[in-house]
């Protein structure tokens, strides 16, 4: 490591450590996330549908033992007499569903304010009356069903969204440093005094590359470390290979980082373009919300985005109990984005903002 490495180096991190936008957005703001996130998921009484029972309904009364636990797992339940309150809370999203006994017709009122929302509970709700509706007739039912989780009965949301919300802050670190850096010391004509030092350019990118990525894995451990202290995330599978995962993902939004930093003719500008970029690619890759659900039109969109690389080999290894080999494909795609990018950059590269 040569001493002009070594003063570049520090110097890059002296000035990124002092600059609190810096560390705002590369640290604190992400970590809001995921505070934010893991405190509204880890509440086990979020994926319970809010039930308003009114007056007597005996197919919710007469359940038997079984029924009633598995009810109880599924609504939260409140009794009143007064009908037109139980429909008025629901009209308001303060309750789900309010039920009601018209003879031996259950009636329940819902709102479709929640389209999700409505179709789970209907389709619950009609589960408890077909059982019901076996027992009274006095036949056992032919089938049964017994529901098992793929991962282990341990797991939490959490550990769901800490990969997609540390790629997100890896991103979105990476790019802004890259573009700020470049337009930066363009605007101030450090590029061109450093252009007529003696030390030899390779070393001048290596030090921005090696603080970059050291930032990268400050998150890392940071992101990891508030996880498991606070909201009980637990690491699974090749868990290790989330470091050279996040090498590989901050050279490649470096190289996004760079061509903003190309594009632009002022550090503004620079760190608008790479926010243009990097926010609508963390919405549509997962990083906040899983795109299972989401049209065929867009999974191949996110496909098509580094991030979405990330944040899935990201779960593979940290969550789902992958091995190392799954990571090696994402990993391909990452260092492909980044030379691409970072070949595209070079040919748009000017010395000077004029």
């Amino acid at each position: 490591m040569s001493p002009a490495f070594r003063a570049i180096a520090l110097a890059i991190l002296k000035g990124f450590v002092r600059d609190r936008a810096s560390v705002f957005f590369a640290l604190v703001f992400p970590l809001m996330f995921l505070v934010l996130f893991g405190g509204i998921f880890n509440d086990p009484q979020q994926s319970k549908v809010e039930l308003v029972q009114v007056g007597a309904v005996p197919l919710i009364d007469d359940l038997p033992a079984d029924a009633r636990k598995a009810w109880d797992e599924t609504f939260e339940t409140t009794r009143t007499q007064d009908r037109a309150g139980a429909i008025t809370r629901v009209r308001k999203g303060d309750a789900d569903v309010a039920v009601e006994m018209r003879g031996d017709t259950l009636v329940a009122h819902y709102t479709q304010t929640d389209a999700v929302r409505a179709a789970i509970t209907q389709g619950t709700l009609r589960a408890f009356v077909d059982a019901a509706n076996v027992a009274a007739s006095g036949r056992p039912p032919a089938f049964t069903l017994r529901t098992e989780r793929v991962e282990d009965d341990s797991l939490k949301t959490i550990q769901f969204v800490t990969p997609g919300l540390l790629g997100w802050a890896v991103a979105m670190s990476a790019a802004f440093g890259a573009a700020a850096t470049l337009q930066g010391w363009r605007e101030s004509k450090l590029l061109r005094r450093l252009q007529l030092s003696p030390a030899p350019a390779g070393a001048i990118v290596s030090a921005r590359v090696l603080v970059t990525i050291t930032i990268a894995l400050v998150q890392l451990a940071i992101f990891v470390g508030l996880g498991m202290a606070a909201f009980g995330l637990q690491l699974d599978g090749a868990w290790w290979m989330a470091v050279p995962l996040l090498v590989t993902g901050t050279l490649a939004f470096m190289s996004l980082g760079l061509l903003a930093g190309a594009l632009s003719r002022t550090t503004e500008g620079a760190v608008n373009l790479a926010n243009f970029l990097v926010l609508p690619m963390a919405f549509l890759s997962g990083s906040f919300f899983p795109l299972e659900g989401a049209p065929s039109w867009l999974q191949v969109v996110s496909k098509a985005l580094p991030l979405r690389h990330l944040n899935d080999a990201m779960l593979d290894v940290m969550v789902r109990g992958e091995g190392p080999a799954s990571a090696l494909v994402p990993m391909a795609i990452l260092l492909a984005f980044a030379a691409v990018l970072t070949f595209v950059a070079s040919r748009l590269f000017r010395w000077d903002t004029a």
